[in-house]
């Protein structure tokens, strides 16, 4: 399993409540897991797909009601690596954020489908930090 997440971190990083998630995990449409009594964690791949179901890209121009500012929370779903650069892909609520980074800083940041990480914002240029 990678990167599991407990309830509340995954509605967090999706934008919904603790309560739709739960009711996810009741419906089937994302899988948890339970390791004896503890609590009802999620798979971060399993996250990462839904995040990607989840939101449509907002239209050109659009407004949201709040502002994303330059910090954007996410998750990962999708890394493409060649021998010397990386694409990330971040969904950070109903955000898409990719970012070009050099692959030796996506593997050391250990960023994989289901990883947490925040896309830090300036001019043209995206960061990814890992919290």
């Amino acid at each position: 399993m990678a990167a599991p997440y407990r309830i509340a971190e995954a509605a967090a990083l999706l934008g919904v409540s603790d309560d739709t998630v739960r009711r996810w995990i009741d419906s089937g449409r994302l899988p948890a897991s339970r390791d004896g009594a503890g609590p009802a964690v999620v798979d971060g791949a399993d996250l990462a797909r839904v995040a990607t179901e989840l939101h449509e890209p907002p239209a050109p121009g659009t407004t949201r009601s709040s502002s994303a500012r330059n910090r954007l929370t996410g998750i990962v779903t999708r890394v493409v690596r060649d021998t010397v650069m990386a694409q990330v892909e971040i969904q950070a609520g109903p955000f898409r954020v990719v970012s070009l980074m050099s692959r030796e800083a996506a593997d050391e940041l250990g960023l994989e489908v289901g990883a947490r990480a925040v896309a830090t914002v300036k001019a043209t240029q995206v960061s990814v930090d890992v919290p």
